[in-house]
């Protein structure tokens, strides 16, 4: 019973409201003369969104119908003149909401306003109209300007300051508040300056918050209620036309401010003249020698008259298209004709327009373009300064030519090789110097020129080159053998660079020069250079035949069978190659049914030129020791492999490397060699193995068991089980195209050993032999990411009759696709039963809490009133 009165409390109100007609709360204070807009509004009702209004008016109890919004015949005589002019209108401004409006009104419309709604409700609830009194006063604002004419026009120049007043009074018999705000028109808006609020708040008109701030823009109340703007620092931005527009403001029944007329009055036009500055440097482009003066004038016109001060400072910029930010300062003098300091820079204030600048001891680093910017400052009513405009020259362009030193540059060669690995020396020196002074420094570049026999052009490389204070930088051509002493660069003398190639390899041979760079010191200590001179190229070269190798491979053996050993010999002969020596590398070219390398060629065992051996690409575990590479005599080599196998056919070659001593006990690659191929090849009759996947049942549920078989048959002679054996891998593709790359599952050796790759299910795997020819893979307890298409490969060995065992190719199977199914019953099974078990539980639980609060917690203690026993009396007794 309670929750049921509780509901009914709360949604009473939700049922219970109805239409609501809304009016601003009256009286609304009007002024005569002006429009008049009454809202109305309504909520909360049924039927259609757009709904309709009537206005009527009242003076003392009777209505007048005024205007409707879907009766056009529901005006009164009186008042349909001044509907049908448009003095008296209804403006929708939404379905439920329209304003009525009254142009001019008079006195004689003080009164009682009410705006009625037509029932569109199912029931009628809430209200149907609403009432707003509208009291009209007099008009009693008075606005003006200067008491000797309405309008004045000010001509000023920029950075004056003026002064501009208006009168606001009101007579009003209502408690009214005024709002004055100072306004300028510069195009065909006015836009506001500075107003004084009927709060009594000063507010700035945007973009003026700034000078407000400062005390440039101020707003002060006088006698006889007059309103003063004051400028300071008038710019171009203040020329235009003034006026005040003053506000009357009352206080609304709902203690809202309510705006009830608006008056404006021009005061003034103001014509801003700019200030004009010509700013210019008497001197055109020009040539200085270096540490000499350079001596700049820069002259300033204006038509400024009066008291004003001239503010000029220098710039120089390196290139033409820097901007003013990126200019440098070089000096500068402020309206105050305070002077900032340099030690090799003056500026003098000349007469009254012309500023002089002076650099002594330029520099090259001088060179460049200046430029002078100056501005006028005029003084302020306060005492401070003002700055009304600013103007930079146009650039002026000064080279400053280096007094470059005279020298000339001679290269020649002291040592020059004859053969190859001897040294090479090159002087470098510098010759006839003049001018060279203490501030003057020399360093070197070597550069490098490859001969050619066409009539290619080839770019000179730098070898090294040395910065201002002697530093070495070397380049890409030849860096690792400068790096470990095979070129040496070095000083020889005061005037002599020198290049020293230890062993010069015919790599080196080409044309060298070397340039010789003068540094000068500037002022600030920095070295900066001045000239460069290229020396006559030396030739260094000698007469070479060129390197040639013969490679010829033997085999020792023409006829053998798998299992016997293959032996072949490189043998070598060279010319023109100083006592080499030999590195040999025997590859095998294996056919293209060959996975172990789909490349082509394997790299097997090599031996270099200090007869180290190095097993390169041989993965054969099993045949560790199987290969060997020996050197036989100085320009023989002999390869053998031991137990060969079907697998070992191919073609065989040996690629040579011959090798001459080279510098600093390093050896040098000369030319290499490839031999013919040798042929390993079997011609075998053997048996012919087939391999297949089978499976009983190749769709199981998940949790169940999964038998997939790889049966191996065998065509033509046949083996004992003891002469053939076999490697056995397991591989899935977990997708139903095989687009998927093959993944390992589990492997058997021909020795028994069961390999198992990891796993990231809870299923497991057993691998097992069943019979000499079938191999079976158990997936126990299935998974739905155990399905896919599964297939087993087969690597048969086989005995020969010597005993040995020999590996045939790789077999691969037609895969067979494994599908695991859910088992619907037992997958619902436990949350079912767990389900049930729950509902079971709380349930118990809940009548228990419902019988405990029923026993306990809310009973009560009923106490039975006692009833009196009287008897009743008889009448006579009475």
């Amino acid at each position: 019973i309670n929750c049921v009165l509780s509901l009914s409390l709360f949604s009473c109100p939700a049922f219970c409201r109805g239409r609501v007609v809304r009016v601003p709360k009256g009286p609304l204070i009007r002024v005569v003369g002006t429009e008049v807009v009454i809202p109305c509004s309504v909520s909360d009702y049924d039927g259609p969104s757009e709904q309709n209004f009537d206005w009527e008016f009242s003076q003392d109890t009777d209505f007048v119908r005024i205007v409707s919004t879907w009766d056009s015949a529901f005006t009164s005589e009186e008042y349909k003149k001044r509907v049908d002019s448009g003095d008296i209108k209804l403006r929708r401004s939404s379905n439920d909401a329209v304003e009525l409006v009254i142009r001019n009104i008079q006195p004689s419309d003080q009164g009682r306003y009410k705006c009625s709604t037509p029932s569109t409700d199912a029931t009628v609830q809430g209200n149907y109209d609403a009432e707003v009194q509208v009291k009209v006063i007099s008009d009693g604002l008075s606005v003006s300007g200067s008491k000797a004419r309405s309008s004045v026009s000010l001509r000023l120049s920029e950075g004056d300051s003026f002064k501009l007043r208006c009168s606001a009074i009101t007579t009003s018999p209502e408690h009214t508040h005024l709002h004055v705000t100072w306004q300028i028109r510069s195009g065909s808006a006015w836009q506001d300056i500075l107003s004084l609020t009927h709060e009594g708040k000063f507010q700035t008109g945007p973009g003026y918050e700034e000078r407000y701030r400062n005390g440039d823009i101020r707003l002060d109340t006088g006698a006889n209620d007059t309103y003063q703007l004051s400028v300071s620092q008038a710019s171009a931005v203040d020329g235009g036309a003034y006026r005040c527009l003053v506000s009357e403001w009352v206080r609304g029944a709902d203690s809202s401010w309510q705006k009830i007329q608006e008056k404006s009055v021009e005061i003034a036009s103001v014509a801003i003249q700019r200030t004009a500055l010509d700013v210019v440097i008497s001197t055109s482009n020009m040539s200085v020698t270096e540490r000499d003066s350079l001596d700049l004038t820069c002259n300033i016109t204006t038509d400024r008259s009066g008291i004003f001060q001239a503010e000029v400072t220098w710039y120089f910029s390196a290139s033409s298209d820097d901007t003013l930010s990126d200019a440098q300062v070089l000096l500068s003098m402020d309206h105050d004709s305070v002077v900032s300091d340099s030690t090799l820079i003056s500026l003098s204030h000349v007469d009254r327009n012309s500023y002089r600048l002076l650099v002594r001891d330029v520099d090259v680093e001088d060179s460049g373009y200046y430029f002078c910017q100056a501005a006028v400052w005029v003084p302020l009513h306060n005492g401070s300064w003002h700055k009304v405009v600013e103007r930079t020259s146009a650039p002026v362009s000064v080279v400053v030519t280096a007094l470059e030193p005279d020298y000339e540059v001679f290269l020649n060669a002291s040592k020059t090789p004859k053969f190859s690995d001897d040294p090479t020396e090159l002087n470098c020196r510098i010759t006839n110097a003049q001018d060279t002074e203490a501030n003057i420094r020399f360093t070197v570049s070597w550069y490098y020129r490859q001969r050619l026999r066409s009539d290619d052009v080839v770019m000179e490389e730098l070898l090294a080159t040395m910065d201002a204070d002697w530093t070495l930088l070397l380049g890409d051509r030849n860096r690792e053998r400068s790096q470990n002493g095979e070129i040496i660069f070095f000083k020889k003398a005061v005037d002599t660079f020198s290049l020293r190639i230890q062993w010069t390899s015919e790599s080196d041979r080409g044309d060298y020069f070397c340039v010789i760079s003068a540094w000068s010191r500037h002022r600030n200590n920095s070295w900066v250079k001045s000239k460069e001179v290229t020396s006559a190229s030396v030739r260094i070269f000698w007469a070479t035949q060129d390197y040639t190798l013969t490679v010829e491979a033997v085999k020792l053996k023409p006829f053998f069978v798998a299992g016997h050993t293959f032996e072949m010999t490189c043998k070598v002969s060279s010319k023109n190659i100083k006592t080499p020596r030999y590195s040999v590398l025997i590859t095998a070219e294996k056919p293209l049914t060959d996975q172990s390398n789909p490349n082509g060629t394997t790299r097997i065992i090599s031996l270099n030129q200090d007869s180290v051996v190095r097993l390169e690409d041989w993965t054969d575990q099993t045949r560790v020791d199987g290969v060997v590479l020996e050197k036989v005599q100085e320009n023989e080599f002999r390869y053998r492999m031991y137990q060969t196998q079907i697998s070992d056919a191919g073609l065989y070659r040996c690629v040579v490397t011959a090798w001459s001593p080279g510098g600093g006990g390093m050896w040098r690659e000369a030319v290499n060699g490839l031999s013919n191929p040798i042929q390993i090849d079997f011609q075998t009759s053997g048996p012919v193995f087939n391999v297949s996947v089978h499976s009983d049942n190749p769709a199981v549920y998940q949790g169940e068991l999964a038998d997939l078989l790889c049966i191996i048959t065998m065509e033509g002679i046949a083996l004992e089980p003891d002469d053939m054996s076999f490697d056995v891998s397991w591989f899935a593709v977990r997708s139903f195209a095989l687009d998927r790359e093959p993944v390992l599952l589990a492997s058997l050796d021909r020795r028994g050993i069961v390999t198992q790759s990891r796993r990231n299910g809870s299923s497991d795997l057993s691998l097992e032999r069943i019979s000499p020819l079938e191999f079976r893979l158990r997936v126990h307890g299935c998974e739905d990411h155990d399905f896919g298409n599964h297939y087993c490969v087969v690597t048969p060995w086989v005995r020969s009759a010597t005993g040995i065992w020999q590996q045939e190719p790789d077999i691969k199977a037609k895969p067979i696709f494994l599908s695991v199914k859910m088992d619907v019953l037992n997958a619902f099974k436990y949350p079912l039963l767990i389900g049930i078990g729950l509902a079971t539980v709380i349930g118990l639980l809940s009548c228990l809490i419902g019988y405990c609060s029923s026993r306990w917690c809310c009973k009560k203690e009923v106490q039975e009133t006692r009833r009196e026993r009287r008897r009743l009396m008889s009448m006579e007794m009475d």
